[in-house]
C-alpha cells in the first residue's frame, strides 16, 4: 500500500525535473542569443547607436517600420540598434559585478569558515554592516554620491552584492573544514592558506555558481533601475534602463521608444532565472536518477 504514493511521488519529481530541464535548455538558448547579439552588435545593427552620427532630427519618433523596425527614439536614433547595442551594456554591467562579488565575497567567506572563532565573527559583522540596509536603497545611495556612469553603478552594485556570497561561502566551509580529506590536510602539515585554495575553495563553488545564475537577473534589474533614476550610464550610451527612462512620458503616443527596451530587459531577466533555477535542479544532491 506504500509503494503506490512513493511511485506517484517519483513520478512527479521525474516530470518536474523534465520539465525543468526544457526550461533550463530554453533560458540557456536565449542566453546564447543575448549573447552573440551584444558581441556582434557592430556587425549586425543597422544604424549608429551613439554619438551625433546617431542623430537624425527630422526622423525623430519614427514608428516600426520596415526602414526602423523598432521605430526611433526623440532624437531619431533607430532603437533597434540601440536595444542591440544596450545588450553590451548591461551584460558588461552584469559580469563586472557578479565577477568582482564572487571574488570578495568567497574569498572572505572562505577565509570566515574555515578559520572560525574571532576571525570569523569579524568578517561576518562586517558583511552584516552591508546586510543591514535595503539592497536597491544602498546601492541607490552610493551611486548618488559616485560620479554617474557605467563605473559608478558597477560599485555601487557590487557593494550590495558580495555580502550574500560571503555568508553563502562561509556556511559551506564551516561545513567542510570538518571533513576527513581537510582532517588529514592539516595532520599532513598543509599550510590554512593551501588548504582553503586547495580544499575548501573548490567543494565550496557549486551553490555559489547556481546563486551566480540567479543574482544576474537581479543584477540587471537593478543596472536598469540605477539608470531609470539617472544614476547609471549616461548618454551617449545605450543602455536599456536609460532608453526606458527617456521614453517613460511618451509611453501612451510612441509606445516603442519604451516597450522594446523594456522587453529587452524582462527576457534576459527571465533568462538568467530560469536558468538558474534549472541550474539548482540539476545540482540538487536530492536530484532523482533517471
Amino acid at each position: 500500500m506504500t509503494t503506490i504514493p512513493l511511485r506517484r511521488t517519483t513520478t512527479r519529481r521525474i516530470t518536474d525535473l523534465a520539465r525543468a530541464d526544457i526550461l533550463t535548455a530554453i533560458g540557456g538558448c536565449v542566453l546564447i542569443v543575448i549573447v552573440l547579439v551584444a558581441v556582434l552588435a557592430p556587425l549586425i545593427a543597422p544604424y549608429p547607436a551613439d554619438g551625433t552620427s546617431a542623430t537624425h532630427a527630422t526622423q525623430a519618433l519614427l514608428p516600426p517600420s520596415g526602414s526602423h523596425w523598432f521605430g526611433t527614439d526623440g532624437v531619431g536614433r533607430d532603437v533597434l540598434s540601440r536595444v542591440l547595442y544596450g545588450a553590451r551594456t548591461s551584460l558588461t554591467i552584469a559580469i563586472s559585478v557578479l565577477l568582482i562579488a564572487a571574488v570578495v565575497g568567497v574569498s572572505l567567506g572562505a577565509i570566515a569558515g574555515y578559520a572560525g572563532g574571532v576571525t570569523r565573527d569579524v568578517i561576518m559583522r562586517f558583511t552584516d554592516v552591508f546586510l543591514a540596509f535595503p539592497a536597491l536603497l544602498l546601492s541607490v545611495a552610493l551611486a548618488a554620491v559616485l560620479r554617474p556612469g557605467t563605473t559608478g553603478a558597477i560599485i555601487a552594485i557590487t557593494a550590495t552584492w558580495w555580502p550574500w556570497y560571503a555568508r553563502l561561502t562561509a556556511v559551506t566551509a564551516a561545513s567542510i573544514r570538518g571533513r576527513g580529506f581537510v582532517d588529514a590536510a592539516r595532520c599532513l602539515g598543509v599550510p590554512p592558506w593551501r588548504i582553503v585554495l586547495r580544499h575548501v575553495l573548490p567543494n565550496s563553488l557549486t551553490p555559489v555558481i547556481v546563486q551566480l545564475s540567479l543574482d544576474a537577473g537581479g543584477v540587471i534589474l537593478t543596472a536598469a533601475a540605477l539608470s531609470f533614476l539617472g544614476l547609471g550610464p549616461q548618454e551617449p550610451t545605450s543602455e536599456w534602463g536609460l532608453m526606458v527612462q527617456q521614453g517613460q512620458s511618451l509611453f501612451t503616443t510612441q509606445w516603442w521608444v519604451v516597450t522594446f527596451p523594456g522587453l529587452a530587459i524582462l527576457v534576459t531577466a527571465f533568462a538568467f532565472n530560469v536558468l538558474g533555477e534549472g541550474l539548482r535542479s540539476a545540482l540538487d544532491p536530492r536530484r532523482v536518477t533517471r
